[in-house]
């Protein structure tokens, strides 16, 4: 028998082991909560509800509550969570009872290193500590310019494909993800990417592009990730990944598994030269402008802060070299995915609702008119024909901020997370529930190592804290807010998030670190674009007479499909019917 064999004979052994070992555990101790029937007996609910499961997630919360009994593999039970006081209990009052589960925790630490994403305990919160205050308001409305040159260029990409009265229909998608990786290269690391260009070959920029979708095709691996570095050596370890690397099994699976793996070495190497070039320009002159950076930058990047700030701090607090490789990494891609996703849907639903966008448009134009009238603004800032807003004036446009919270509401980039206790506890619940006998229950006893999904969506659409109409897309419900009328409070029960009431960006110290960056990317994108194109759905007939009609599929990320018979229901795409607006 060849090594090979023996190697996945063992693995597939050690893993079967470990998953008898799990449900024999968690017979003795059943969730007493109602939920739904198994849907099958080796996958339970986990594909009806999370492979494309968007309207079943809500149906759930919906039927059962905010506490429900759900199936994973081989009938463990899984609580899937949505109520308000649990939420607060999870994530900030007793979160340190409630970690991310092994699988989340080691396959990020392979993937991206050391980062907030991948740490625990007291390094996640010395990390966290240090980095609070690189993405500060101030910080802030130092970086708007530069995502502002990006907006500009992706608007200019797009208009020279369009006329004044004639609709042209775009797949605008790979753009957005374009002008993603340049606001996160250029805002985060300083590094001039210039994705937006399709003539540059460059090998990184291409990696961080595919990094997400090949993460989301090799999730069948991330399961076994935990029982292997739990179990065997780093030697055995590395003859694992070299033979599922260069195994000649002809299946899609290990030929993304070979891909990642290839992306995963780009970009670690790409990222490792551009710290390795500021690091050593910090040493040489106390500034971070390296060969590769963007003459905009000059050293406002997150990465050159964060450098600064670690370099000035004491050394109880100081980061390892290898921590912040990992913050650079995990922020590149928790910016990119999520945010070409918000970007996109945003779009979307503005095609959607034609009225809706009229009324945007007409409050950005109206809010450039008046900036320029204004005693702040420079005519140096308008050196393409376009004026660019301040941050406050961008930040304070009452109908987009409305847009946008409300699309980020209905639609969070990262629906569900996952987490286990470390001790046994009492989960407290704002809303009872029923209980598998049928009784009414207000706590949800939980054993250690118990796995829980939080449902960040269903949260978001809860009728209980949101109104009726809590699933309707209204922006105007945040415009109400000014009359006494706070959007998710309802008889003073709200969630506790970091952006709003929502819990989109999640609460406590595990929260979204740079939410207020993605907030200014989104709107700065729609300030820009809006004022000269009108966006509209698909219409016409292709060449087999079929009108596209988009669907968002929901498995990990939101990502847009062309359903059949125009479209494949797989490759990610996201057409719409453009026009340059009439002056």
């Amino acid at each position: 028998m060849f090594l090979p064999q023996i190697i996945g004979y063992g693995v597939l052994t050690l893993a079967v082991l470990k998953l008898i070992q799990r449900r024999a555990s968690r017979k003795a101790i059943a969730l007493n909560v109602a939920g739904p029937e198994k849907d099958h007996w080796f996958k339970g609910n986990l594909e009806s509800m999370f492979v494309d499961g968007f309207d079943r997630c809500l149906k759930v919360a919906a039927d059962y509550g905010g506490a429900v009994k759900i199936h994973g593999l081989f009938g463990e039970e899984w609580l899937y969570v949505s109520d308000p006081r649990a939420f607060h209990y999870i994530l900030v009052k007793e979160q340190h009872i409630f970690e991310e589960n092994d699988i989340f925790l080691c396959c990020n630490q392979l993937m991206f290193g050391e980062g907030l994403i991948s740490t625990l305990g007291e390094q996640h919160r010395k990390q966290r500590k240090m980095l609070n205050p690189v993405f500060s308001t101030s910080n802030m409305r130092e970086l708007l310019p530069i995502i502002q040159t990006v907006s500009h260029q992706l608007k200019s990409v797009l208009v020279a494909n369009l006329s004044d009265h004639t609709s042209v229909e775009f797949d605008v998608l790979p753009w957005l993800s374009r002008s993603a990786v340049d606001c996160i290269c250029e805002g985060i690391l300083g590094y001039h990417s210039n994705a937006i260009d399709i003539g540059n070959d460059n090998e990184y920029i291409e990696a961080l592009r595919m990094l997400g979708p090949y993460i989301s095709r090799t999730i069948l691996f991330q399961r076994y990730v935990p029982m292997v570095m739990r179990n065997l050596s780093l030697y055995w370890r590395k003859k694992i990944v070299d033979w599922l690397t260069t195994s000649w099994l002809p299946t899609q699976t290990m030929k993304d598994f070979r891909e990642l793996r290839r992306i995963v070495g780009v970009t670690d190497s790409a990222s490792r030269i551009i710290f390795q070039e500021k690091k050593a320009a910090l040493g040489r002159t106390g500034s971070l402008t390296s060969s590769q950076s963007s003459l905009e930058t000059r050293g406002k990047d997150i990465m050159s802060i964060m450098l600064k700030s670690n370099a000035s701090s004491s050394e109880a607090d100081r980061l390892s070299d290898a921590e912040i490789l990992g913050q650079m990494n995990v922020m590149i891609f928790a910016g990119l995915e999520t945010t070409t996703a918000a970007v996109g849907r945003t779009l979307y639903m503005l095609a959607k609702h034609p009225h809706i966008q009229e009324r945007l448009r007409a409050e950005i134009n109206d809010a450039v008119i008046a900036y320029q009238s204004s005693d702040v603004y420079s005519h140096a800032n308008d050196d393409s024909g376009s004026v660019r807003l301040s941050y406050d004036a961008l930040m304070s446009l009452p109908l987009l901020d409305a847009v946008v919270r409300e699309t980020l509401r209905l639609y969070p980039s990262l629906p569900v997370l996952s987490r286990r206790t470390t001790e046994a506890t009492s989960l407290p619940l704002q809303f009872p529930v029923r209980s598998a006998s049928g009784d009414e229950i207000g706590a949800v006893p939980l054993a250690e190592n118990h796995r829980l999904v939080i449902s960040i969506v269903a949260a978001n659409h809860n009728k209980a804290v949101w109104g009726e109409d809590a699933s309707d897309w209204k922006p105007e419900r945040w415009l109400n807010a000014s009359q006494g009328d706070t959007p998710g409070v309802k008889n003073g029960v709200r969630y506790t998030g970091v952006y709003s009431s929502m819990m989109t960006f999640l609460a406590g110290s595990r929260s979204c670190i740079g939410f207020k960056f993605a907030e200014m990317e989104i709107k700065d994108v729609l300030a820009t674009l809006l004022p000269d194109i009108h966006l509209a759905l698909p219409s016409e007939p292709d060449e087999n007479r079929m009108v596209k009609e988009i669907h968002w599929g929901m498995t990990g990320f939101f990502a847009p499909v062309v359903k059949p018979p125009a479209g494949d229901d797989e490759t990610p795409q996201l057409p719409l019917s453009m026009r340059l607006v009439q002056k």
